[in-house]
């Protein structure tokens, strides 16, 4: 497995665990929609997600929450642009995530504001360009699995082997991002899309079996999500001990970065993840 990703020129070391903080700038996200959509909020999120040391800071402009709504591409522009010239005029050599599936949205992050990474949650399966894109523009890549899209996905979802399952379609779709040229692969198992409570338990489970075969550097999502509220029977709002909990089973499995929400309390788990790991 890479032990280092390249974004640009900019070296992010993955031997010990990164911790990715979440700007959702959407007025409908499950857990902050609305709050990040004003200028001043967005400064306020994105000063407190470095000043708390995350590694990278995820920008996503369309909520993929079950049952949410396309925007359009303009629309998706728009909100990001405002976050992102934010960004690169605080902090100009952060490592920037934009979580979009569009290819048009990528060209255009890409030259207005010098993006690092692409989070993609359809894995190249919402644009058919998405993957030559990303070979042309260099960018590392987030590939996400999820069964079918944000307006249907758990409805039914069905799995012969969640594990074995999600590794066929891992199989498939980073032999073509690599033949094409895609150098920078991370890989996120889609925890909450397109999965039971139950499967997303079972796939966390066998999430150590899942990384030693797919052998790319993982990204667990698991961040205040509805495997934890729902099972709880409690909010998002109430379920950070929860979050800190799985995150932490997260890391003993072997995953290489968390992206989450709460940034000072994630920190604080890798920091005495990593140092009980020297023993």
């Amino acid at each position: 497995m890479p032990k280092t990703l390249n974004f640009n020129g900019k070296l992010l070391d993955l031997s010990q665990p990164r911790v990715m903080g979440i700007l959702n700038v959407t007025p409908d996200s499950f857990f902050d929609g609305g709050r990040y959509t004003e200028t001043e909020k967005i400064t306020a999120r994105v000063k407190q997600i470095f000043d708390e040391k995350a590694d990278i800071i995820d920008v996503g402009a369309f909520s993929s929450r079950p049952g949410s709504q396309e925007i359009t591409v303009d629309e998706e522009k728009k909100r990001l642009s405002r976050a992102l010239e934010i960004i690169r005029n605080l902090y100009p050599d952060a490592i920037i995530s934009v979580d979009t599936y569009r290819s048009e949205i990528v060209k255009f992050t890409h030259k207005n504001f010098k993006i690092d990474i692409v989070n993609d949650i359809y894995a190249g399966n919402g644009d058919e360009k998405m993957f030559e894109t990303i070979a042309d523009l260099n960018l590392a890549y987030i590939m996400m699995h999820m069964q079918g899209n944000p307006s249907n996905m758990q409805k039914n979802p069905h799995y012969e082997n969640i594990v074995s399952d999600i590794l066929k379609f891992f199989s498939e779709k980073i032999k073509k991002a690599t033949l094409l040229g895609i150098k920078d692969i991370i890989v996120d198992p889609g925890f909450g899309f397109g999965k039971t409570i139950d499967h997303n338990y079972e796939l966390l489970s066998g999430l150590d079996e899942f990384i030693n075969i797919v052998d790319y550097p993982v990204l667990v999502g698991i961040s205040r999500k509805s495997m934890l509220y729902k099972y709880l029977g409690l909010t998002p709002e109430q379920v950070l001990p929860g979050t800190i909990s799985l995150n932490t089973v997260a890391l003993q499995k072997g995953a290489s970065i968390l992206r989450v929400h709460d940034v000072a309390e994630t920190v604080q788990t890798v920091k005495v993840f990593s140092k009980l790991k020297q023993f």
